[in-house]
């Protein structure tokens, strides 16, 4: 697979710290890759680095010519009070394109997103009246406009219940499997970072790359999150526990990807 995008030697400051430090990545066409980290650990920096909205203090940023890129936000930093519809939230994505009114083609195209992602039905609802998965598939739509070979997500499960878990990570493995590459930040290493194919540990400097049997263990979970974990094994796939659980408690049921 050819890269995307790749960063050699990127380094990002907002202080006297380094948020990046010398971060060696390559994206490949088509990857699914989970970025994990704790919190301040740099995820969001990273993915603004891979959007181009960071500019890297050193080191450089390579992008393939053509690679359109969209970001899917945090649900938490949107204002839901803000008088828009689903239909007019996705439509705000058109950059560079007639404004303030869109096309009837736009409106079109905005329509056959919406339907496919399974909200066709909602276009003119207030986006307050959504439930979180609701929410997570208007973002979409709305990256999903610019017609993206990559897309960037943060923290796409955080604050939705598991059955929304796991609606939005078998629809990101859709998109996926129609080509489109995925990078997506999280800190839940069980319900979302063990099903995906690969992973990134990040604390400032990539701590581990790989799939989750060889990136979850505990010598690379210590180095990224500072505390000791035990790694294991539960219907063929890793399940990270604190080293001082309870191991009588039952286990998560693995929800493998389609």
């Amino acid at each position: 697979m050819s890269a995307l995008l790749r960063l050699d030697g990127v380094t990002c400051h907002y202080g006297a710290e380094p948020v990046l430090a010398d971060i060696d990545l390559e994206i490949a066409e088509g990857t699914f890759t989970g970025v994990v980290g704790p919190s301040g650990s740099g995820k969001t920096t990273l993915l603004r680095v891979l959007l181009g909205t960071v500019k890297p203090q050193h080191g450089r940023v390579v992008r393939a010519k053509g690679t359109a890129v969209s970001y899917v936000p945090q649900l938490e930093t949107v204002d839901w009070n803000f008088p828009v519809t689903v239909e007019e939230c996705v439509l705000m994505s058109r950059t560079g394109r007639r404004l303030p009114w869109p096309s009837r083609d736009e409106r079109r195209e905005v329509a056959e997103l919406l339907e496919r992602l399974g909200i066709g039905g909602l276009a003119k609802r207030h986006i307050r009246q959504l439930s979180g998965g609701q929410q997570q598939r208007m973002f979409l739509a709305r990256a999903m406009l610019r017609r993206p070979r990559l897309l960037l997500l943060d923290e796409p499960t955080s604050g939705v219940d598991v059955a929304t878990r796991h609606e939005v990570l078998h629809l990101l493995a859709d998109l996926n499997a129609e080509g489109i590459g995925i990078v997506l930040t999280t800190h839940d290493l069980n319900g979302m970072a063990a099903h995906l194919p690969h992973l990134v540990c990040l604390h400032t400097r990539v701590i581990g790359v790989g799939p989750p049997r060889e990136v979850l263990t505990p010598a690379v979970l210590e180095a990224t999150f500072g505390a000791r974990m035990e790694v294991l094994v539960h219907g063929g796939m890793p399940v990270v526990v604190d080293a001082y659980a309870d191991l009588s408690i039952p286990l998560p049921r693995p929800v493998p990807l389609p």
